[in-house]
Parts: C-alpha cells; sequence; structure tokens
C-alpha cells in the first residue's frame, strides 16, 4: 500500500484442494498490485504442486501446514506469517474463487497504518447460489444478532474480510475461535464484544467455479452448534455491558 500512510497489506488466501480455481482466483488478485500470502492447509498432491508454482512468483509467499487442520488454523497461520513479515492488516479472501476482485478496493482503499477496525464483506449474491444455502445463513446471522445484541455484524460467514493484524492476533492468543469454519463467526463476534470498531462493504457473490465445498455436514454442524452454545452463554456473561453499550447507540 502507500507509504504516505505506512500500511503494510497483504491478501491472505488459505486454500485447501483447490487446485483449479486457485490459479483463476489469483489472477483476479493480481490486479491489487498486493503482496499474496497462501496458506496450504494440508492439500493433496497435485494441489500442493500448483501452489509451489504459484509461489515462486516473488510476490507470493506460501505458508505450507502438514496435515489439514480447518480454515481457522489456516488463517491463524497466515496471521502469525503476516506479524513476522510486520504488516499491518491483511485482507482474507477464499480460494474457490467465488469473489469478484474489483469489489475489493475499497476494503484498502484510505486504509490507515493504524486503523483497529475489522471490515467485513457482506454478499451480494447472483442465481448461482443454492437457494437452501442463501436461507440456512440466516441461522447463523440470527444467532450472532443475540449473541451481540445488535446488527453491527451483517454477515460474518462471508470469506472476504480485512484484519488489523497485531489487534487480532492479540485477539486468537486469548480466544483461538476453533479450528475450521466456526472461526468465521466467533472471531467477530468476539472482536465486538472487546469493543472493537467493525464495518460492512458489499462483495459480489458467485459459487465456486470448481464446485468444490469442505462442509462436512456432521462433523461442522456440531463444531457449529457448540459455537453458538459458547457464544450464547458468552453474551450471557456480558449482558449488562452488551446492553449498557446498545442503551448508548440508541441514545
Amino acid at each position: 500500500m502507500s507509504s504516505e500512510n505506512s500500511v503494510c497489506l497483504a491478501i491472505l488466501v488459505p486454500v485447501y484442494n483447490h487446485a483449479e480455481a486457485i490459479v483463476q482466483t489469483l489472477e483476479g488478485l493480481r490486479a491489487l498490485n498486493l503482496p499474496i500470502i497462501l496458506v496450504d492447509d494440508g492439500s493433496d498432491v497435485h494441489c500442493a504442486g500448483v501452489l509451489d508454482t504459484l509461489a515462486e512468483a516473488d510476490t507470493v509467499d506460501l505458508v505450507r501446514l502438514p496435515i489439514n487442520r480447518g480454515k481457522g488454523a489456516a488463517v491463524r497461520a497466515g496471521l502469525a506469517r503476516a506479524a513476522e513479515r510486520g504488516l499491518t492488516h491483511v485482507l482474507q479472501v477464499d480460494a474457490d474463487g467465488q469473489h469478484e476482485a474489483a469489489d475489493l478496493p475499497p476494503f484498502v482503499d484510505r486504509l490507515r497504518a493504524d486503523d483497529e477496525v475489522l471490515l467485513l464483506g457482506y454478499p451480494r449474491f447472483d442465481a448461482s447460489v443454492p437457494r437452501h444455502r442463501f436461507y440456512s445463513r440466516y441461522i447463523t446471522h440470527s444467532l450472532v444478532w443475540l449473541a451481540t445484541l445488535s446488527f453491527d455484524l451483517r454477515d460474518t460467514m462471508c470469506g472476504v474480510k480485512l484484519y488489523p493484524v497485531s489487534a487480532v492476533n492479540r485477539l486468537v492468543a486469548k480466544h483461538p475461535c476453533g479450528d475450521r469454519m466456526e472461526f468465521d463467526s466467533e472471531l467477530p463476534v468476539r472482536w465486538h464484544w472487546q469493543g472493537g470498531r467493525v464495518d460492512n462493504l458489499p462483495v459480489r457473490v458467485r459459487y465456486p467455479i470448481d464446485g468444490v465445498s469442505h462442509f462436512k455436514l456432521w462433523r461442522d454442524n456440531v463444531l457449529l452448534a457448540g459455537m453458538h452454545l459458547r457464544l450464547l452463554l458468552g453474551m450471557l456473561r456480558r449482558l449488562p455491558t452488551l446492553l449498557s453499550r446498545r442503551q448508548e447507540t440508541l441514545s
């Protein structure tokens, strides 16, 4: 980013067996002229080879996890690498090509090095979205709104998020927020609980160009149910603070 405000920013892409999509995804992201951190979350030999080839570019840094640990673990590994490199922010983008790169510049425009704001993408779906997925998202949305007693977190499930590196690493050092898909929602809720600034920006979404989904019905639903139970209990413990904050917002 610009040297005027000393922002040090990279794009963070967690990857697990998206060998067909990741090449096209990076082609779109290169238009942003930002370094890229790829996190190989224990991909198979074919995908690992594709990532090795991509990492030959000077602008691509490859972090490799020896076994698949999940999206949350991969994002934390990328945040740790970002801290090692002295980056102030990372823009997380999913590997499967569902996000429009043309919608990403607003996440980094006017960004300052000292901005500790969590920017969340919220999806603008096209006709490719399965109806059951579109409506089922609102179960999570409703539980997140209940956990925060606010509508500040418009959509925690979108795979585009801008993280202030130091502040988020401090948070996950205390609360890892899960290794798999529960990370996407738990981290923003805990960020909101601690009074962190949040903003929401639109991102056009089409469903994955390679059709690969890593959602495991029983495993991930159990993990998500446990996350929502933790967040509900956490909300109850913080109820006086959250109600006071809500009253201040309304007054």
